[in-house]
């Protein structure tokens, strides 16, 4: 089934790579391969995406052994506040640091004491917080890693299909690096995130229906000659984009003092966040940087989009698409690409997916404001929203060492809390104040 859902995938991903720098110049670190998540065969560094024998999703596959755990250990704290950090462990050259990036990365990791209060939580609760990206988002991560990619395999402009953050994030991006910028959104996106994508100066195209009718077309225009030179950084730049979200894993540990958490829950659009996760946590343990240890991982989906969910419950392995109907657009794909892979890790680690309503989406944004200081968008309240529900159903162990993601900003979604506002309006006077009741 998997195979069937990205067969015609591969003859788009060759007529990419032919266009492109020949692979035996790419310089991208400790990266050394594309290996198909599916079968294993490998294929050289390249923009290429789909595996040309069974269909599946091609991710960096690395070489580490060079590396001692505590050599690297002492490079990497000596690093640059951002991702850069990590570069030995990312598919990106040497001298990365040097050239000109938004350089996302290294947000707080927020000891969520109040929250852990409120909630029940007496293991210890942290908020992972990346609202503190250049673009008050995560895809900051992952398309400063696309980017290096796109210099490295010669494309002139930068591209995506998004839900909105990522689209904001290539802009971005791309104005700091001298590229081109042309991105493809829904047409009815929260209008905060309109303007965010905007104000870069690039080209941003509405289209007409959901973000999987704009990814469907987006994969398109890679296969005709219009789309020649472009570097679509979540379809034909996909395995390098993605390695962007390992960052989280590596700064969660390293922000513990190198341990892995006990347990994480993480928001699920495409899927690929918490799949590279994963990724990250289990290359930590492979290295030597963090000692092994159980840890397991939930995923966090709005009951509008949650196809994962729905499978996970079945207990299911294919994921069935559905129309997204909520108001945490930033997590609604309704065809996610790593949802069965999200899954199999769930199963594995011995997590579980879960969904919220939209009202329970508010609700959660609210705590965590009142609590915490911190105002997610809707996919933090999706987030912290099931953190509630699985502690409530006794899914997650309270005793635990728990970490929950806040992927975005707040003032990126203010229609959703927009019935948030004045306690009261008074008289400039004392006696006024008094009458409303807050002596």
């Amino acid at each position: 089934m998997r195979k069937m859902r990205r067969k015609g995938l591969a003859s788009m991903a060759v007529q990419t790579a032919a266009s492109t720098t020949d692979s035996t110049t790419v310089d991208l670190g400790s990266a050394a391969a594309l290996s198909c998540r599916e079968c294993g065969h490998r294929v050289p560094l390249g923009p290429v995406f789909a595996c040309e024998e069974c269909f599946g999703p091609l991710e960096i596959a690395y070489d580490f052994s060079a590396y001692e755990p505590e050599d690297l250990r002492k490079r990497i704290e000596a690093g640059p506040a951002n991702i850069w950090r990590y570069a030995p462990l990312l598919p990106v050259p040497a001298d990365v640091a040097d050239k000109p990036n938004i350089n996302p990365g290294w947000t707080k990791l927020v000891k969520a004491d109040n929250l852990a209060r409120e909630l029940g939580v007496t293991g210890g609760l942290y908020v992972k917080d990346d609202s503190g990206n250049p673009t008050h988002s995560f895809k900051d991560r992952v398309v400063a890693q696309a980017l290096e990619a796109a210099r490295v395999f010669g494309f002139t402009t930068l591209s995506c299909s998004s839900t909105g953050n990522l689209a904001g994030a290539v802009g971005a991006a791309a104005a700091r690096a001298g590229f081109r910028s042309c991105v493809f959104i829904p047409h009815d996106l929260e209008q905060g995130k309109v303007v965010m994508a905007a104000i870069y100066g690039g080209e941003l195209v509405g289209i007409e229906g959901n973000y999987d009718d704009v990814n469907r077309f987006c994969s398109e225009l890679i296969g005709d000659p219009a789309g020649e030179g472009w570097g679509f950084v979540n379809v034909n730049l996909r395995p390098y984009y993605a390695e962007g979200s390992k960052t989280l894993a590596y700064e969660i540990c390293e922000q513990l003092g190198w341990k892995l958490p006990d347990q994480l829950v993480i928001p699920i659009a495409s899927g690929s966040q918490l799949t590279k996760i994963d990724k990250g946590l289990q290359e930590l343990i492979k290295i030597g940087l963090v000692e092994d240890k159980p840890y397991k991982i939930f995923g966090a989906q709005a009951e509008g989009c949650s196809p994962v969910s729905v499978a996970y419950k079945a207990g299911h392995d294919v994921v069935r698409p559905q129309k997204p109907n909520t108001i945490a657009k930033s997590l609604a794909i309704g065809n996610p690409a790593d949802g069965p892979y999200v899954l199999d890790i769930a199963r594995r680690t011995g997590g579980a997916v879960e969904d919220v309503n939209d009202e329970q989406v508010v609700d959660a944004i609210k705590l965590l404001a009142r609590t915490e200081g911190i105002f997610a968008e809707t996919a933090g309240g999706v987030t912290v929203g099931v953190t509630k529900k699985l502690l409530e159903n006794g899914v997650l162990d309270p005793s635990l060492t728990t970490v929950v993601l806040n992927t975005g900003d707040g003032l990126k979604t203010l229609d959703a809390v927009a019935g948030t506002g004045l306690t009261a309006t008074i008289r400039p006077n004392l006696e006024s104040f008094r009458e409303a009741g807050l002596a």
